[in-house]
């Protein structure tokens, strides 16, 4: 779907895996800590940050494709990345308050995107039919 890579999406490509080098260690720190207010706000901040990458990315891509391209097409609206971001922005305040209700919060993200999302593999096949 992407038909060319400009310097822009290289660095935002490099922001998404810092932050996703991140979670095997907020990982493990909820997992020695679990349920402790800090071990779960911090697994959510990296999360967010991980989201909020990943659509910075996705920003750039189409901006460097057009509106019209098939990038842009694929991504439509992207509901489950702008939920994803508010659910991990509210349940970090939440930690501090109901820990578990925040990693329920995470798991219900989590079980969102189970369900594979076919946009991009939908928009190909109508352009390799073209």
């Amino acid at each position: 779907a992407v038909d060319r890579v400009t310097g822009g999406t290289l660095w935002a490509n490099l922001h998404l895996l810092f932050w996703l080098s991140l979670i095997p260690v907020v990982t493990a720190w909820l997992g020695e800590n679990f349920l402790a207010p800090w071990p779960v706000a911090a697994y959510g901040v990296v999360l967010l940050c991980a989201a909020v990458a990943f659509f910075i990315l996705v920003r750039v891509l189409v901006r460097a494709h057009g509106p019209e391209s098939a990038i842009a097409r694929a991504i439509g609206h992207d509901w489950k990345g702008k939920v994803s971001v508010l659910i991990y922005a509210l349940a970090i305040p939440l930690s501090f308050v109901a820990a578990w209700l925040a990693c329920a919060l995470y798991f219900g993200v989590a079980a969102i995107w189970i369900y594979p999302d076919r946009r991009i593999e939908r928009v190909l096949i109508l352009k390799d039919e073209r």
